[in-house]
């Protein structure tokens, strides 16, 4: 009986343990609260920003490429208000997982999208994929900017 408890109580604690540190790291990826009365972030110039993104359904896949610019929302991406939108929502949009974090093992999917150009002034030339769960947040912030993402065939 004492060992069936000790067990259980393990166990429980291993769980309870797991779940306190996803909802932590969650936490830290998620931007930050913005003050009340805060306008979102701006790009600075609407020449300055042009992006050229490329998503792939695999790595191996043809890619679909998309031209994007901001305010005014332009280029030849299927929806540039939405991604210029979620672009603005997001702190850093196109900052690296830090090499310190810890991920979770989540596979969202063989998803590949690269982005190159300037944003707030400031030159892009980044991957996005979906291979565990730090990536897949990375992702899921700004999905709208990758457009319809082809099919895997």
């Amino acid at each position: 009986m004492r060992y069936r408890t000790l067990i259980l109580a393990s166990s429980g604690l291993a769980m309870i343990f797991s779940l306190a540190a996803c909802g932590d790291e969650h936490a830290k990826t998620l931007p930050a609260e913005r003050p009340s009365g805060t306008a979102a972030v701006r790009p600075s110039s609407p020449s300055a920003d042009s992006l050229t993104i490329q998503v792939k359904a695999s790595a191996q896949a043809p890619a679909k490429t998309y031209t994007l610019t901001c305010d005014p929302a332009g280029g030849d991406h299927p929806k540039a208000a939405d991604a210029c939108a979620a672009l603005t929502k997001v702190k850093d949009p196109f900052a690296p997982v830090p090499k310190d974090r810890m991920c979770t093992d989540i596979y969202g999917g063989p998803e590949v999208a690269t982005v190159k150009g300037t944003w707030q002034g400031k030159p892009i030339d980044t991957t996005f994929k979906r291979n565990d769960g730090c990536q897949l947040h990375r992702w899921t912030e700004i999905a709208p900017v990758f457009g319809p993402v082809p099919k895997v065939r």
